[in-house]
C-alpha cells in the first residue's frame, strides 16, 4: 500500500494530482491503495469517487461541506461512453423539502456546491469490466454567467414548488438543467415535506441532480469533442 496524500496546499497541486491519475485503470489505483474493488457499482454507487479522493487528498468524507473545503473545490467523478458522453445525471446535494423561508440562490447548498468543481470523467462503459475502467483528464470548473443565470432560474423555479407545496408535483422533467427526483435506499425511507395546504407529510428524500443535457456540453466545449 502507498502512503496517500495529505490535503492539497492549493488548486495547481490539485489539479497535478488529478492529471496524474489520467489513464490509470481502476484496478491499478484500487491496488496501490489497499481498497477491494467491489464487482459493480449498484450497491457501491461512490465507490470512484472514494477510491479518487483518496489520491486526491479530500478531507470532508461524507460530510456536507466540499470534498477540498480549504480550497472551495467541490470533486465530481462522472461516467462517460466511448464518444465522452456521460452516462448518468450528476448528483449536486440534498434537496431541503423544509425550513425553506428567506433562502436565497446566494446562499443555496446548490450553488455553494458548483462554485467550483473539479470534473473527473472515468470510463462507465457496462461492457467495460470495473477493473478496467480508466480515469480521465480532469476539469476544474466554475460557472460562466450564463451558466449561473440558468442553473439560478432552475433552482429558483424547483425551490418555489418545494415551498408552494407541490413536493409531490416535481418530476424529472422540471428544469432545464438542473432536476429534483427522489434520493432514498428505498420507499420505506421517509422525511418531512410540506403539503398543498402546508400542512407536514412523509415524503421521499430528494435530491438536486446536473443532467446530462447540462454536462454533456460543459464536457464537449472543454474537451473540444
Amino acid at each position: 500500500m502507498i502512503q496517500l496524500p495529505s490535503p492539497p496546499e492549493n488548486e495547481a497541486i490539485l489539479l497535478a494530482r488529478a492529471h496524474a491519475l489520467a489513464g490509470e485503470t481502476l484496478a491499478a489505483l484500487a491496488q496501490r491503495a489497499d481498497l477491494p474493488i467491489p464487482a459493480d457499482l449498484r450497491r457501491d454507487k461512490g465507490w470512484v469517487g472514494m477510491l479518487l479522493e483518496r489520491y486526491l487528498g479530500a478531507s470532508a468524507g461524507s460530510k456536507a461541506e466540499q470534498d477540498f473545503a480549504h480550497l472551495g473545490i467541490e470533486l465530481k467523478t462522472i461516467p462517460i461512453d466511448a464518444q465522452g458522453k456521460p452516462l448518468e445525471t450528476t448528483f449536486v446535494c440534498v434537496a431541503p423539502l423544509t425550513g425553506n423561508s428567506g433562502v436565497t440562490w446566494e446562499t443555496s447548498h446548490v450553488r455553494h456546491k458548483l462554485a467550483r468543481v473539479l470534473w473527473i470523467p472515468v470510463e462507465g462503459d457496462r461492457a467495460i469490466p470495473l477493473a478496467q475502467r480508466r480515469v480521465g483528464a480532469p476539469l476544474l470548473w466554475s460557472p460562466d454567467e450564463e451558466e449561473e443565470r440558468m442553473l439560478r432560474q432552475d433552482w429558483e423555479e424547483l425551490m418555489d414548488m418545494i415551498v408552494l407545496g407541490q413536493v409531490e408535483r416535481i418530476t424529472a422533467r422540471h428544469g432545464a438543467w438542473l432536476q429534483i427526483r427522489p434520493k432514498a435506499a428505498n420507499s420505506r425511507a421517509l422525511t418531512e415535506g410540506i403539503g398543498e395546504q402546508g400542512e407536514p407529510i412523509m415524503t421521499l428524500p430528494r435530491g438536486f441532480y446536473l443532467k446530462k443535457s447540462f454536462t454533456a456540453p460543459l464536457l464537449a466545449r472543454h474537451f473540444l469533442l
